[in-house]
């Protein structure tokens, strides 16, 4: 459990205490808390969200430039979910690539089929119980809705990592099983956000901006120096770049990425991915949350582990800004991601899992039974942090939102889901 509360502290403290802030907050002084969310900080004529709520609340306070018909505002709101959650989507990505690139990766191979099998169940079953519910609701409440249909696809890595190890025991072939899982369902869940809910009107062209920036670095800063190694064991010229240079060039290059990212219309919080694969990585990976990472030289984990602390800070802040929903807005749309995350996710997991394991012959994990499948599912419908993220994606600001976010924030049930099953499933933990 030392281990465990390490892990708590590095990565779910600062993010738990914004969203309880935010909740406290939005239900006793609900005033105060959307015009701090909705503060305008800078204004510019491509970046921000519209800024007529603000004219009637402030009146003359509020003063923003026009460009044609276009005017936009920065907001506290869109600085963390659109600017500074790229970090924390980079880091994601970070392990993902690593998953799929490396030799030893967790999602390479055999070893990963069944876990990404009983992704694509974790996915399918809630998208099937979140519509299918609000399909008979009526077509009232279904075109409502309909739109967050993704919110109750997501696995919030960190918490269902948690919750597995306390459940199953740090040592249990399932906490491996369920953490392949949840990269696999965040890969597809960033795949999701870039294809179903752009920022704006689409521009691809813009995404060349993207695609030139990490080429350029790839080429210039990675591949190059090495090409030129070639024959020095010293490795003088990729030395230099690495120790005079730094992550400077993939900076800056991030940045380019992000802005062509925004001018595209595609969700800009995912405009630091095309950058990942241009950094220089290490031969293997240790596995996520490793603390040997820490350890390792390459570019890529030293930016990981310069980014940890401020990335916390932005979760903190992510929490604070999207989490402060009022009891009072609970409606259908908080019970359709409650019922998609706690009845799609767990039922997903198991049939799709039991498929690829027994019909298709895959095989589960040695020592992993075929009843730990159920409480994976229950463990992996914790969505939090990224089903607020694809909420906040999904629906404007409103009465819809507000009760979809609640639905997503009531996902902690299945802390309690996950442990009644784990006992009355008899899981045998293993802490080794």
């Amino acid at each position: 459990m030392y281990r465990v509360w390490n892990f708590i502290t590095a990565y779910s403290i600062l993010l738990i205490s914004g969203a309880v802030i935010a909740l406290v907050w939005a239900n006793t002084n609900p005033d105060s808390y959307h015009l701090i969310v909705e503060y305008p900080l800078l204004f510019n004529g491509w970046i921000g969200v519209d800024v007529g709520h603000w004219e009637r609340a402030l009146g003359d306070a509020v003063h923003h430039f026009e460009y044609g018909d276009f005017e936009r505002v920065l907001t506290f709101h869109y600085l963390i979910n659109d600017m500074l959650m790229a970090l924390f989507f980079a880091i994601a990505g970070k392990e993902v690539w690593e998953a799929v690139i490396l030799e030893n990766g967790s999602l390479r191979g055999k070893k990963a089929a069944t876990p990404l099998v009983a992704t694509a169940g974790g996915m399918l079953g809630p998208i099937v119980v979140y519509l299918g519910i609000a399909y008979f609701l009526g077509s009232t409440t279904f075109d409502a809705v309909s739109r967050g249909w993704a919110i109750p696809t997501a696995t919030d890595i960190a918490f269902s990592y948690l919750v597995g190890r306390i459940v199953f025991g740090a040592g249990h072939p399932a906490v491996r099983f369920l953490l392949l899982l949840a990269i696999a369902d965040d890969a597809v869940g960033l795949i999701i956000i870039a294809i179903f809910y752009p920022s704006g009107e689409l521009a691809p062209v813009w995404l060349l901006l993207s695609i030139v920036a990490a080429a350029s670095a790839f080429l210039l800063f990675n591949w190059l120096p090495r090409y030129l190694d070639r024959g020095d064991q010293l490795r003088s010229r990729s030395t230099w770049v690495r120790k005079k240079l730094g992550w400077m060039p993939y900076a800056i290059a991030g940045c380019l990425s992000w802005f062509g990212f925004a001018q595209a219309g595609i969700h800009p919080a995912l405009g630091l991915l095309p950058i990942i694969p241009a950094i220089p990585h290490a031969d293997r990976a240790f596995g996520l949350f490793a603390e040997a990472e820490k350890y390792l030289t390459d570019t890529l984990n030293q930016m990981e582990h310069t980014l940890a602390i401020p990335v916390n800070v932005v979760l903190f802040f992510f929490g604070l800004l999207n989490a402060g929903v009022e009891f009072s807005a609970i409606s259908e749309a908080t019970w359709l991601v409650f019922a998609g995350l706690i009845i799609g996710k767990p039922l997903g997991i198991f049939l799709m899992g039991w498929l690829a394991a027994y019909p298709m012959g895959l095989g589960l994990p040695a020592g992993m039974r075929t009843r730990d499948l159920v409480v994976i599912g229950f463990v992996a419908a914790i969505g939090f942090t990224v089903s607020l993220f694809v909420a906040s994606a999904a629906f404007v600001p409103g009465p819809v939102l507000d009760a979809a976010k609640m639905g997503a924030l009531f996902s902690f049930a299945a802390v309690f889901l996950s442990v009644s099953a784990g006992k009355l499933l008899k899981v045998e933990k293993q802490n080794g």
